[in-house]
């Protein structure tokens, strides 16, 4: 299996700022990868480097095979990008800079954006500036699209989207996917990526914590740790322990070591009651950020 995305030690600083350091990853062809991380964790950054709008400071990065920064136009060619934020020509109409975008990869994709519009409900007669930030969201995605890109890259895509368009939204990219495409998605929906991804990247403050199938990254032996009866003064400390926070008369911990070391550190302790559970992906998130 080939890699659409790979990455080797890709670093970008901002002078004395970092927006992402010494980042080593890959992205199988054919997967849907998630990439998570709060804003500011340098996901954008990664984006910007690998469609060669800005230039890493150090380390490289590949793209369907192809050198970023050497092999630029083939790789826009074959990618589809779905930005954050859309800045579109606001007294072009719609249908022009569907047209635009196309023209600009040498294609005529009259036929494919049509199909797209009609399930996004885009109208193609208004004028950008006419056009809530939702509807111009949808424009950005048809762009995207609609010449059926080997590689969709995709950064908080539906940011602006009613929830009944995100829906549609992922609809679309799955069918995609299902036809070969590798899907790139960077988001913070943590649910979109549980619902949708196979594989995910975890970045904190631009560095790549972990990556594994969304399975596993669930899956770990991290639990959940639920205890009534005790005080936080109580609760010994045993290594693998981690954010500990209450609910109401519940102490709440996360935990990823020794279960039996666990067990054994609270025995003959005055507990009420004891619930051991998986953990969620925002609480699996929420560990790999805390540790």
């Amino acid at each position: 299996m080939r890699n659409a995305i790979e990455m080797r030690e890709l670093t970008k600083t901002y002078g004395r700022n970092t927006g992402i350091r010494e980042i080593t990853m890959t992205v199988e062809e054919g997967d849907m990868f998630g990439y998570l991380g709060p804003n500011g964790a340098g996901k954008s950054t990664s984006i910007r480097c690998l469609l060669g709008m800005i230039r890493a400071s150090s380390g490289e990065a590949y793209v369907l095979g192809r050198k970023v920064g050497r092999e630029q136009k083939e790789i826009l060619r074959r990618v589809g990008y779905v930005p954050a934020e859309c800045f579109l020509y606001p007294a072009m109409r719609v249908e022009e800079v569907i047209g635009y975008a196309a023209r600009m990869r040498g294609m005529d994709c009259t036929g494919e954006a049509g199909r797209l519009c009609d399930r996004l409900e885009v109208d193609r007669r208004k004028r950008i500036r006419e056009l809530s930030l939702g509807n111009r969201k949808k424009v950005s995605i048809v762009c995207a699209l609609q010449h059926r890109p080997e590689l969709v890259i995709m950064d908080e895509p539906t940011s602006g989207l009613d929830p009944l368009m995100q829906e549609v939204f992922f609809e679309l990219v799955t069918e995609r996917n299902r036809e070969g495409a590798t899907c790139f998605l960077s988001s913070h929906v943590l649910q979109e990526v549980r619902r949708y991804c196979r594989h995910a990247g975890i970045l904190k403050e631009g560095r790549l914590v972990k990556t594994d199938t969304v399975e596993n990254l669930i899956g770990t032996r991290l639990r959940r740790v639920r205890l009534s009866g005790l005080s936080e003064t109580e609760l010994p400390s045993v290594p693998g322990m981690g954010a500990l926070w209450r609910e109401g008369e519940e102490l709440v911990f996360s935990f990823q070591g020794e279960m039996r070391e666990l067990l054994g550190a609270l025995h003959g302790l005055d507990i009420r009651d004891m619930l051991i559970t998986e953990p969620s992906l925002e609480e699996a998130f929420l560990h790999y950020f805390d540790r």
